[in-house]
């Protein structure tokens, strides 16, 4: 190391003295010890060695940001262009006779030697000029260069010794390289070296230890940090040198250092006796009042300090404390300032323990005044932290703001926020607060209870932001089955037309800024509609939802709209939209940081459906696990979606017993569609037992239906052995237009299961081609396996079911596909119709042709397709994209 003698404070035996007459301090030119457990970081003594090939190097940072032993660690360790010369300049060094004589002292004392010529300053308060220009001129006749580091700059403040310091700079030549290291710029003309590039700046930022750094900083103090605590210390205390070692120090002591790392008190209480004496307690008495006061923020604006401290200089006071490096800091080019978190944590800890009774008055205030300034978010937190409830709710409703408990990523915050707020606060507000706070925790039930209340106090008046947050929650809670009667949706549509109305009484500009209230209203009719089981109009209604719901706003609001529709087209044999819809739902939900306990299991639920229809077993049970474990168990569709979907699994590996039992299981459930389905459900598993009563007792206990009830109960009656029942039940619902997919494909099965038991295999094979050409787009398997042995006796007995089967069993043919000659629009008319295995001479009929037109058309199409026979020509036509 190369370190000064302080004993070289004398010159030839005669003592160096100030103008003051006072010796020379020879333990301000020694350089620091660099400590024991000192981390050499590269990177930035790298700089320095850069820096100091130049003329002007700058060290700025806060206290403890590690600048002085950087330089000490630089000056031992690294090379140096010429010798090192320190000073470490003190408050009492700011007379411009004082400093030079130091420096004069640090040049001797460092054996740097200088020609008594250059002299000494005679008076404290000045320099000779003709003492600078001799300095100058012996250090530029120095043999070699010379690095001058001046460590405190920022307690030699003013002009007077900074012009100094330009001119010798200047003039001295390339000998002279300074280091000037100071907790705030130094008073120099630094853009004049910097349009020159005759500097080199390190600042705080570059002085941050990075993960690694920390790790080894922790390491040589004997500490073995797991990855999770390095990062935890390096972002709580953002890298900041003193925090870390004073960290490090208490993790040494701490019986466990781990559990230490993780907890941020701790962390404050290892750091805060330095802050409060090194930071805090350096300011003046307005700017430490200051700086407690605004403690409650998380951001300072000057105008917000002003009004939390009755003053108005904050602005400045601010800017001098960002100017001193005083951890506090700028928010890009906004007026907004904000501490280093530990500073803020101990200002916190310092206000809570000194002035407890400030506190509330403070958060108040801050909650008019962010109120006053179109910020409710923040109003909404202070006003919530000094329990002021009631005028937190109130601008939650004023402000239209009740939708973002639902949506958007303040959902989770708004729940929290109110989930301290007394349930029998009164008024309009809190009521719909409470009843908001219910929906977002998927209780429906209570919700519905809270707004009960409110819409006793509202009455016939209210203002209109009350009346639209009322009745909007109210559609909501309808559609989370919440409302009970609505079996219909009449209710729903009645609700969403009114809650548009309410929309136009409120003003323009603070609709404009909600748009996730029409998304909500869209989103609440459509649950609703599903709820009813109006399947058509549900899709239609979550599409239109679609339109409105932008994912920005509205992330968790689009993503459920997604889930549902996704549901709603699954459960209607769309197979594809809905794969589609549930992706993108999930996608969305990742983009926009929706957290996986709010994101929609309807996705997963869709997934799953869609999964089982096609076949994929495997699929469908590990997508309905990720359903299950989403949570949104508190919905009846997808509750009863869910369950039924897990009995229709159980079924499947034959455990019939277990798939009733999970039916059995879902409670509340006794009217309306969630009923229908759950006894369609039950019927199927009475079925796949031979249980044919049982299965008609189970839809009959459940009443009139729709189409999938009476599928169901056509299917029982057929396996009761009552084929003209059954028949008679199909023919009621045939050609319906809300009839699903999937109910359709069953439909063409049962008439042709009906067709086969009275032994017309022909017409049985045309109607389970009709059947295949309904499902054959969605990849519709399940109708089929689940249809019985019927089926496979068929398909192994007709020779022209060869191709039906390969598709039903999923294995693909093995003909490449073909290049082919141009299919007319005729011949393709009588390939669609060869393809719903119609005869010959149906299709001469349907077509208007005569037989023998039929055959030569038949014999063009084998021809062009490379193919011999009907069932060929379908399949290749489809292979090549024709049909």
């Amino acid at each position: 190391m190369r370190a000064g003698n302080p004993a070289q404070a004398r010159s030839g035996g005669v003592e160096r003295l100030t103008p003051t007459g006072d010796p020379l301090l020879a333990a301000k030119f020694a350089i620091p010890a660099v400590p024991r457990t000192h981390v050499g970081r590269n990177r930035l003594l790298d700089r320095l060695t850069e820096g100091t090939k130049g003329p002007l190097t700058v060290v700025t940072g806060p206290a403890g940001a590690g600048k002085t032993t950087l330089a000490a660690a630089w000056a031992a360790t690294c090379p140096s262009p010429g010798p090192v010369v320190w000073l470490t300049a003190e408050n009492d060094d700011s007379a411009p006779g004082v400093f030079w004589t130091y420096v004069l002292g640090a040049f001797h004392c460092h054996q740097v030697p200088l020609p008594d010529s250059v002299g000494i300053p005679s008076h404290t308060g000045d320099v000779d000029h003709s003492l600078l220009v001799r300095l100058a001129a012996e250090l530029a006749r120095l043999p070699q260069p010379v690095v001058l580091v001046l460590d405190g700059l920022e307690r030699v403040p003013g002009r007077g010794v900074a012009s100094g310091l330009e001119f010798v700079l200047d003039h001295a030549g390339p000998q002279l390289r300074l280091v000037l290291i100071s907790r705030v710029d130094p008073p120099l003309r630094l853009h004049r070296y910097r349009a020159e590039d005759q500097i080199c700046e390190i600042r705080g930022a570059e002085l941050a230890f990075t993960r690694h750094e920390t790790s080894l900083l922790l390491r040589r103090h004997g500490l073995s940090p797991s990855p999770e605590s390095v990062g935890a210390l390096t972002s709580r205390t953002e890298g900041w040198a003193a925090g870390l070692r004073l960290c490090a120090l208490a993790m040494q002591q701490a019986d466990d250092a781990e559990q230490f790392a993780r907890s941020f008190a701790a962390s404050q209480n290892a750091v805060a006796d330095y802050l409060i004496a090194e930071v805090l307690e350096a300011q003046p008495a307005a700017t430490r009042d200051l700086l407690v006061r605004t403690s409650i923020l998380d951001h300072i604006h000057p105008q917000l300090a002003n009004a939390l401290t009755a003053r108005e200089d904050a602005e400045w006071i601010l800017a001098r404390l960002v100017h001193a490096n005083a951890f506090v800091e700028p928010i890009g080019d906004t007026p907004w300032r904000r501490c280093h978190p530990l500073f803020a944590e101990v200002l916190r800890a310092h206000l809570h323990s000194r002035r407890p009774g400030l506190v509330p008055q403070l958060h108040h205030q801050a909650a008019r005044w962010f109120a006053g300034h179109d910020r409710p978010s923040e109003a909404l937190k202070h006003a919530a932290a000094a329990g002021d409830w009631g005028y937190a709710a109130a601008l939650l409703v004023d402000h239209l703001a009740v939708g973002n408990c639902l949506t958007g990523p303040d959902t989770h915050r708004l729940e929290q926020l109110f989930s301290a707020m007394p349930e029998d606060l009164p008024g309009v507000a809190p009521a719909l607060v409470l009843a908001a706070c219910a929906l977002a925790r998927g209780e429906a039930t209570s919700g519905g209870a809270y707004l009960d209340r409110a819409e006793q106090l509202l009455g016939s008046t209210g203002a209109p932001e009350e009346r639209l947050t009322c009745a909007l929650l109210r559609l909501l809670v309808l559609g989370g089955g919440g409302g009970g009667g609505d079996t219909d949706g009449t209710a729903a549509e009645a609700l969403a037309a009114r809650t548009r109305d309410l929309m136009e009484q409120v003003a323009a500009p603070q609709l404009q800024r909600h748009p996730e209230i029409e998304a909500l209203r869209r989103y609440g009719r459509a649950c609703a509609l599903q709820l009813a089981g109006r399947l058509g109009d549900a899709r239609a209604a979550f599409t239109e939802a679609l339109d409105v719901c932008p994912a920005e706003s509205a992330p968790e609001v689009r993503c459920h709209c997604l889930g549902r529709l996704a549901l709603a087209e699954a459960l209607g044999g769309s197979l594809r939209a809905a794969g589609r819809h549930a992706s993108e739902g999930l996608d969305t939900a990742k983009a926009y940081g929706v957290t996986p306990s709010r994101c929609p299991g309807s996705c997963h639920l869709a997934l799953a459906v869609v999964a089982a229809d096609q076949g994929d077993l495997q699929g469908a049970r590990r997508h309905l696990g990720l359903a299950v474990d989403a949570g949104e168990a508190h919905d009846p569709v997808v509750a009863v979606e869910t369950a039924v979907l897990h009995a229709r699994l159980e079924l499947a590996y034959g455990q019939a017993g277990s798939a009733l039992d999970i039916l059995d299981a879902v409670q509340g459930i006794h009217a309306g569609e969630p009923a229908q389905r759950m006894a369609v459900a039950r019927s199927a598993v009475h079925l796949a037992r031979g249980d044919a009563a049982a299965a008609i007792a189970a839809l009959q206990a459940c009443g009139p239906g729709g189409p999938a009830h009476t599928v169901a109960l056509s299917a029982a009656h057929l396996a009761a052995g009552e084929c003209d029942e059954a028949v008679r039940l199909l023919a009621s619902i045939d050609g319906q237009q809300d009839m699903s997919v999937a109910d359709q494909v069953r439909v063409r099965l049962l008439e042709a299961q009906a067709a086969t038991l009275d032994k017309d295999a022909s017409a049985a094979v045309g109607l389970l081609g009709r059947a295949i050409n309904t499902a054959r787009p969605e990849r519709l398997r399940a109708p089929f396996t689940d249809a019985g042995l019927w089926l496979r006796h068929l398909l192994t007995s007709t020779p022209e079911t060869a191709d039906l089967q390969s598709w039903l069993t999923g294995r693909p043919g093995d003909a490449e596909p073909l290049v082919v000659e141009h299919i007319s629009p005729r011949e393709h008319d009588v390939l669609l119709c060869a393809a719903q295995m119609m005869s010959t001479q149906e299709i001469a009929e349907d077509l208007h042709l005569s037989v023998n037109t039929v055959k030569t058309h038949l014999n063009s199409i084998y021809r062009k397709l490379s193919v011999s026979r009907r069932s060929q020509a379908v399949r290749r036509a489809r292979e090549v994209g024709i049909l």
